[in-house]
């Protein structure tokens, strides 16, 4: 064994827990082991959890350490959600036999485990741990067990076979298992062999299969581990000892290297679907093989970057990959500066035609800026929203509040306007503006520093209102956000205040049926020299987008979007400062022509409003003048996720 394990040893005991039921935790008999990945969350195996929480996983139960070695004293946590598909079967696949537990006390102290990112399967040595009864059972004390074995197959569907001299007690199911030749903790103990010795594992990597939540946690997991990077007992200060000459050579990737690039990276938003294995394609110059579950983090792809012993690829290869990463995450709107600037201090230490190739690095051609298109949240995608609601009160006046809707169904207000008699509209975005931008604000660090989509809830009779065209600043430092129109910086949508509550089935079925009817085609409404008929709406196919060169407020288009927004539509585009009546112009043939192109180029419907919104980026750049989109807004209008049924804020009316 390595001469810096025992120290590694001391590190991983103060993490391993054993889980009790919610009964006294002294004298209850304890369901199997776990371990603490990143504050306030625990990672098990799920069949520890799945007798005693199949029919109620929202039952509270009990985390313990080993209080002796600095573990934890007895704990409540919850069940948050694991990988398991059928709670009846006892039978769990190793892919699926993981749980992550939330501690319910969100100011406990405890130490982590440090996870690998490697995806590379190596076996060798490894050091088992985990809570197993002691001989005195009826005292239900428990002893913090510790075993050596070696993995020395790659079982297939992410899971790893021991050697047949490990021999795993009851218990110690969901412990964390150690590689100590990297200093890492690789994998998480699925079961012994009945009646055999050796036993099986699952690889950490199989926690991808948690999405969202997995990226949430292994953030957490990269911030703990930052913060803590420079104490004399830390995992980073282990590794360094375990890696010993090799980390001063500076071609060399370091454990203090990678743990301030995986801080860096926890800091940006995430990566759009299969960037992140595109580019360490590209960095190693090399076709990878798949990798089950994908990769979807930034740290998922430094994973990648590891030779087939497990070592880490010279610096300059990691470096070629932050670089490319950075270039992706600016592309859609991401703040980073401060990889950028630890990047920039990290190049300096290679040599000269080794920094000119990380300085001159572009994206390959798969993955240019211009191409990056990122999705508007569905009900399950991880984001936040900001949402303007806007009532109308008598006297044309307008009461408006401002949610956060982040995903959790809490329809909680964040700001809304305090004079019972409402605001008139032409004073509107100075009432709501400071709030707003709060709410930005709050919204963006939330997402990574993605700037947030905002969709704004009105009567049909404003839609014309234009609030892509909106500033939140008259006087800001040169280089604030805040002097872009919001249309330019953000996704911006509408939707119909008189859709609040839940939907009929005609509005479900409409939005189905056009989110899987492939490519969209636009539909002209009414049609050019035509007169508005029924028939033109009811007749629309599914991949039918209807497009108005009418203002929707006024004349033919308020008929138009009336009867559109009674057959159930949820999208349609029209130019805010379109003609009332009479007959169409070249400029309605030019919208017309750049609809249909640009929904011919819309893979699916989350992707229009930021399509749009680039547009809006390029008429604001310069880039080109008089264009059809300036004055185009959207009705994106989901109903999978309704608006509340009425306002939560009183509305007073005199």
């Amino acid at each position: 064994m390595p001469e810096g394990l025992p120290s590694l040893d001391a590190l991983v005991r103060a993490a391993t827990v054993r889980f009790l039921p919610d009964d006294d935790p002294r004298t209850a008999q304890m369901w199997g082991s776990g371990f603490f990945v990143a504050p306030g969350w625990i990672v098990t195996a799920a069949h520890v959890l799945l007798p005693h929480l199949r029919e109620d996983t929202d039952r509270p139960f009990w985390a313990a350490g080993d209080e002796r070695g600095y573990g934890v004293a007895p704990t409540r946590v919850r069940l948050r959600q694991w990988l398991v598909t059928d709670v009846w079967s006892d039978a769990v696949p190793a892919q699926r036999d993981l749980a992550l537990v939330r501690v319910l006390d969100g100011d406990l102290d405890h130490e982590c485990v440090w996870l690998g990112d490697s995806t590379v399967s190596t076996g060798g040595e490894r050091v088992s741990f985990g809570f197993r009864p002691t001989p005195d059972e009826e005292d239900r004390a428990y002893g913090l067990w510790r075993g050596e074995v070696r993995a020395n197959v790659d079982d297939g569907a992410a899971a790893v076979r021991f050697g047949p001299q490990a021999e795993f007690p009851p218990g110690v199911s969901g412990g964390p298992v150690l590689d100590p030749v990297t200093g890492a903790v690789r994998e998480i103990v699925k079961s012994g062999r009945a009646g055999q010795d050796g036993g099986r594992a699952v690889s950490a990597s199989a926690l991808r299969g948690f999405g969202p939540l997995y990226r949430e946690v292994m953030d957490a997991h990269d911030r703990w581990h930052h913060r803590r990077h420079d104490d004399t007992g830390s995992w980073t200060s282990h590794q360094s000892r375990l890696e010993a000459a090799e980390a001063a050579d500076p071609e060399r990737w370091s454990s203090e290297d990678r743990v301030q690039a995986l801080w860096h990276l926890a800091a940006i938003a995430p990566p759009p679907g299969g960037v992140v294995a595109d580019l360490a394609a590209h960095v190693r110059d090399q076709r990878l093989p798949r990798v089950t579950p994908a990769p979807v983090t930034w740290r998922d792809g430094h994973g990648l970057l590891y030779g087939e012993n497990g070592r880490p690829l010279p610096a300059y290869v990691f470096m070629h990959y932050l670089r490319l990463a950075a270039l992706v995450a600016r592309g859609y709107g991401a703040e980073t500066g401060g990889l950028d600037s630890w990047l920039d201090n990290r190049l300096r230490r290679l040599p000269p035609q080794l920094r000119r190739l990380v300085e001159q690095a572009r994206l390959p051609d798969t993955r240019e800026v211009d191409r990056i298109v990122i999705p508007y949240p569905g009900p399950d995608d991880p984001g936040h929203i900001v949402v303007i609601e806007l009532d109308e009160l008598p006297y044309g006046t307008l009461h408006w509040q401002i949610r956060i809707d982040d995903g959790s169904g809490d329809d909680e207000i964040f700001a809304a306007e305090e004079d019972p008699n409402g605001v008139v509209p032409a004073r509107l975005r100075t009432h709501l503006r400071d709030s707003l931008v709060q709410a930005f604000g709050i919204a963006d660090q939330a997402g990574g520093g993605v700037p947030a989509p905002c969709e704004v809830v009105l009567p049909a009779s404003y839609f014309d209102t234009p609030v892509h065209r909106w500033q939140l600043a008259d006087e800001a430092p040169l280089g604030d956000p805040a002097h872009l129109p919001v249309g330019v910086r953000r996704r911006i949508v509408l939707r119909n205040v008189d859709r609040r509550g839940t939907p009929d089935g005609p509005r479900l079925e409409r939005w189905s049926a056009a989110a899987g009817s492939g490519s969209f085609s636009a539909g002209r409404i009414p049609p050019a020299g035509g007169h508005l008929k029924e028939r033109h709406i009811s007749g629309l196919p599914p991949s039918g987008i209807p497009v108005l060169c009418h203002r929707a407020g006024l004349g033919t288009g308020r008929l138009a979007m009336q009867s559109l927004l009674a057959a159930g539509h949820g999208i349609a585009l029209w130019r805010i400062d379109g003609h009332e009546s009479g007959s169409c112009g070249a400029d309605c043939e030019d919208l017309h022509k750049g609809v249909a192109e640009l929904l011919a180029g819309t893979g699916s419907a989350p992707e229009l409003p930021d399509r749009l919104r680039r547009i809006r980026e390029e008429i604001h750049e310069g880039r080109t003048v008089g264009h059809w989109a300036e004055a185009v807004a959207v009705l994106y209008d989901d109903p999978r996720r309704p608006i509340p049924e009425r306002p939560m804020w009183p509305v007073d009316s005199p």
